[in-house]
């Protein structure tokens, strides 16, 4: 589907509906001129139905002006439904023009009657089918790129408009041929042809009404399950036309998962959903909890410090002859005198043991929380800065390229961020332990770098 905003695809839509319709009205009016002029029924069912092809139209330029419209109080989902009524009138205008046809054919064959062959009705017939055979392929290739399903439904009603002219020409050349009765014949196949097509649009139609399953609940699943955080997908369910498809997944978490964390993997699955299924505009998700897996202890320890307004980092197990230690980075508000963060820390700490009885022991670091954005300096001091850590790096670990230098300002001095580009077949330990290498070299050889922080990706 092309990138267009919903008004300019229904606007297209809209444009493409009013092509067809000129179309049609010039094909239906030679039909059913001739056919009246000559007596052939087969010609008369066939401007009938054609006449229904630009009442179709109308239906359809109305339905896309009104789903257009963005959603308001009383449509708050949209009023892409209106697209939706509007394929099912076009399904059933084609079930009326199939019963007229059927009780006319019926009253000829219960009365009889006469057909006259002219050479004007064969080069009618011959120009209509153009027409209508440049119209189908207009609008079948608009439909795919607008992904419009009220067009798909018009496609369908216009493609019968090629079998039954080939079926009206065959039924004129039988008729010249003597064989009277086949007029009736073909006005008979005509109807079977309109129905078939009509009874398949009321089926998709009735599909997208009834809030039909539209996605393979397994696909779904598959992208839903490949989202980090989500332990398991205990529902997925569909409905909608193929060009808004809605979807509504439940998925199971770990218990202590955070606001901030669940709400991260709900805009993740979101984001994959739409990426991965074409159609997908619309994707809820409902977040659980999942009490049948093993306790994430870093996640346990993460929802104790969200509860006191503290952010935590480098949570780390520890295994020691007493059990298992928790070891992490505790950010607090600068402003704090040590006393009053060491007890905020140590409420943290009871919180943890309570929530995890079988850690043994819980080691925190107390850091002062950065409260704005750090600043890059571009002064001389800073250049020099730059340039003595990527030498130390260069020098540590010749064989990786170092790049992307900068100097911030923190508390007690600076700190330095570079950019390691190492062999993409190096395992992340081996490539963490050089980038530990190297940050240690440099804040031991320049004194006032407090911080480094070292960026590693593949070369």
């Amino acid at each position: 589907m092309s990138q267009l905003s919903e008004a300019q695809r229904y606007k297209q839509v809209q444009r493409v509906f009013q092509r067809t319709l000129a179309a049609n009205i010039a094909v239906s009016g030679s039909k059913l001129l001739v056919g009246v002029l000559t007596g052939s029924l087969a010609m008369i069912a066939d401007g009938f139905h054609s006449a229904m092809d630009a009442s179709s139209n109308l239906i359809g330029m109305l339905a896309a002006s009104i789903a257009a419209q963005p959603p308001d109080a009383e449509h708050p989902y949209g009023h892409r439904r209106f697209e939706t009524l509007a394929t099912l009138a076009i399904g059933g205008l084609l079930l009326v023009a199939a019963w007229e046809i059927f009780s006319t054919a019926v009253e000829r064959l219960l009365h009889g009657g006469t057909v006259e062959v002219t050479p004007i009705s064969f080069a009618v017939m011959l120009v209509t089918l153009a027409v209508n055979s440049g119209v189908v392929l207009y609008e079948s290739a608009q439909a795919c790129k607008l992904d419009s399903a009220v067009l798909r439904a018009d496609v369908v009603h216009t493609r019968v408009d090629i079998f039954v002219s080939l079926s009206v020409i065959a039924s004129l050349a039988f008729t010249a041929l003597g064989i009277a009765w086949a007029d009736t014949l073909v006005a008979l196949l005509i109807v079977a042809l309109i129905g078939r097509a009509a009874f398949s649009i009321l089926r998709q139609t009735s599909q997208v009404l009834t809030d039909r399953a539209v996605l393979d609940p397994e696909a779904v699943q598959r992208v839903v399950a490949s989202v980090p955080g989500v332990e398991s997908v205990s529902r997925v369910r569909s409905r909608g036309p193929s060009d808004a498809i809605h979807a509504d997944v439940e998925v199971r978490v770990q218990p202590a998962t955070t606001a901030e964390r669940a709400s991260a993997i709900v805009g993740e699955i979101e984001a994959r959903l739409k990426e991965s299924i074409s159609g997908v505009t619309e994707v809820q998700v409902q977040v659980q909890p999942h009490y049948d897996v093993p306790p994430n202890r870093a996640t346990l320890a993460r929802a104790a410090a969200d509860a006191l307004g503290l952010s935590v980092h480098e949570v780390t197990e520890i295994v020691t002859g007493r059990g298992i230690a928790l070891e992490m980075h505790v950010e607090v508000s600068p402003l704090l005198s040590l006393a009053a963060a060491h007890e905020q820390v140590s409420t943290l700490e009871a919180r943890v043991r309570a929530a995890m009885p079988e850690i043994c022991d819980v080691v925190t670091h107390i850091e002062p929380a950065s409260r704005q954005a750090d600043v890059i300096l571009h002064s001389g001091y800073a250049a020099l800065l730059r340039e003595q850590a990527l030498q130390i790096a260069r020098s540590a670990y010749p064989e990786a390229q170092w790049s992307d230098a900068n100097v911030r300002a923190v508390a007690g001095g600076y700190a330095v961020m570079l950019r390691c580009a190492l062999s993409g077949e190096m395992s992340v330990q081996e490539a963490h332990a050089i980038a530990e290498q190297v940050e240690m070299r440099i804040r031991s050889e320049i004194p006032l770098v407090q911080r480094v922080t070292i960026h590693t990706e593949p070369a």
